[in-house]
């Protein structure tokens, strides 16, 4: 008997160190998902760079769950579209970052909706992009706290920003904050996970669930940083553009371990999963040392953003939840982005409308409670779009791709075996014949059921003075002018 309860107790606690010890399904945490912009899977120290220091990244990510082979689409706004709403982001119309195409269909069913109607409280910080105009704004689709930028990056003028960014992109912005448009005094970055630690702070007090939605725009270009994070790159060698984009990485990596270092004091770690993550794969793939091009590290990927390749959709995703979930557990299986609907929602307990989109996606929870828990065969559907306007059926088979757990099969010719050729140097299409078939099929159904899905497609470029946000911008500036504002100090 002593035995068998010795056996059981050991047992316990190596289901408990993996985060299986209980099940998870309408657990209630408090949610907080820090999503950066065009940072890639080799923009971490803890993924191999040697040049870049992340080292709150890097602590957390030793004491998280890690989805090794997780995927998001290969640009900015279809990544945010597939988060929203379940789905691929040409199902919710969603083929660009610009031209009204970065739309997220009105008929959408929000995943900050989905946790609102379990009785959570939401907060969006930072980037948007899935619309500008009023019904398409986030304060309309499920957010009660609002802080963002236009378009698709601050000082994107031309594309939907406030006027006024343009001027000194990334400091002292104007940004929307609910239905106000403000002034705001600082850094863009430090800015966002302040206003997300107040906001936070709020919630603790009412003692109601949240989730936190800290959607950064850097490390976008342009590549504006306090030269105190560049200095050292600058230093080493490393030209302006490069210094820069790392001084960024590093100014995310001291706001994500300020963050962390507060839920702490707060003793909140033990009911909030905390989730890092990025949007796409990296920009600046190449830069100059002492003068001279060099490649930077990119997690032996093929690819960046934009690319249909590993590089452009494989990306950093990692899980902690103290006490709960595993620390330093790899979960291997093939995942993607359009899980995380499916995934919080059954997290809180939602009860999800009969009338509402399919979710393609599917709840990680199976995986989370146990990384070896079985998993079936998918097919995950990847194409940049970014066609002229018109043009999709132009480019069914440009920059497109299908990802299954064996293979990566691009531009419906290439086909790579992913778990022996990671950085897909040998293209094997020729060798399997019936493999090639059968994704072309798979590809083709895909495709034939987006298209009817695309509802921005053929609509006018808006031109700058046109553009929604700026429209608001001059009406707001004439009427009342623009306030100044500033998060509440945390503790207030």
């Amino acid at each position: 008997m002593k035995l068998n309860y010795l056996l059981l107790s050991i047992a316990s606690c190596l289901l408990t160190s993996v985060g299986i010890a209980k099940p998870l399904a309408g657990s209630r945490p408090n949610i907080i998902v820090v999503m950066t912009d065009d940072q890639g899977m080799g923009d971490l120290s803890c993924m191999g760079n040697e040049v870049v220091k992340t080292p709150h990244i890097d602590a957390f990510y030793e004491k998280s769950t890690r989805f090794t082979d997780f995927h998001v689409s290969p640009t900015c706004a279809p990544t945010r579209a597939a988060i929203m709403s379940g789905r691929p982001p040409f199902k919710v119309g969603v083929t660009h970052t610009i031209m009204q195409r970065e739309r997220m269909a009105l008929d959408v069913f929000t995943l900050p909706q989905a946790l609102q109607s379990a009785g959570y409280k939401t907060g969006l910080f930072g980037k948007w992009h899935l619309g500008d105009e009023e019904e398409y704004l986030p304060q309309n689709r499920g957010f009660d706290e609002v802080l963002m930028h236009g378009a698709g990056g601050i000082g994107q003028v031309s594309l939907g920003d406030f006027p006024p960014n343009g001027e000194n992109p990334y400091f002292d912005n104007v940004l929307l904050h609910n239905d106000t448009i403000v002034q705001t005094k600082g850094y863009c970055t430090d800015l966002f996970f302040e206003s997300a630690t107040a906001w936070i702070a709020e919630q603790r007090k009412a003692e109601v669930p949240y989730f936190s939605y800290i959607s950064l725009n850097a490390p976008h270009a342009p590549m504006f940083v306090a030269e105190s994070y560049k200095k050292r790159f600058l230093d080493l060698g490393y030209d302006q553009g490069t210094a820069g984009r790392c001084g960024m990485i590093a100014n995310i990596d001291d706001n994500f371990g300020k963050l962390l270092s507060q839920l702490n004091d707060w003793e909140a770690l033990e009911n909030t999963l905390v989730i890092f993550m990025t949007d796409n794969g990296a920009t600046h793939l190449s830069g100059k040392l002492n003068g001279k091009k060099v490649r930077h590290f990119n997690a032996n990927l093929k690819g960046g953003k934009n690319s249909p390749f590993e590089g452009g959709t494989h990306v950093p995703m990692f899980w902690q939840w103290k006490g709960v979930l595993g620390e330093s557990v790899d979960i291997n299986q093939l995942t993607a982005h359009l899980d995380l609907f499916p995934t919080f929602a059954e997290l809180a307990g939602a009860k999800l409308p009969e009338d509402m989109q399919k979710l393609d996606g599917r709840s990680l929870l199976p995986l989370v409670e146990n990384p070896d828990a079985e998993w079936d065969h998918r097919e995950l559907f990847v194409h940049c779009g970014r066609w002229d306007a018109g043009k999709w059926e132009d480019h069914k088979f440009k920059k497109c791709a299908v990802r299954t757990p064996n293979w990566r099969f691009v531009n419906n010719k290439e086909l790579y075996n992913i778990p022996k050729d990671p950085s897909e140097i040998t293209d094997v299409a020729a060798e399997n014949p019936k493999d090639v078939a059968r994704l072309r099929k798979a590809y083709d159904a895909w495709w034939d059921s987006a298209v009817p899905l695309m509802v921005n497609e053929g609509l006018p470029r808006v031109g700058p003075e046109e553009q929604p946000l700026a429209l608001r911008y001059e009406k707001q500036l004439k009427e009342k002018g623009i306030p100044e504002w500033a998060p509440a100090k945390v503790g207030d």
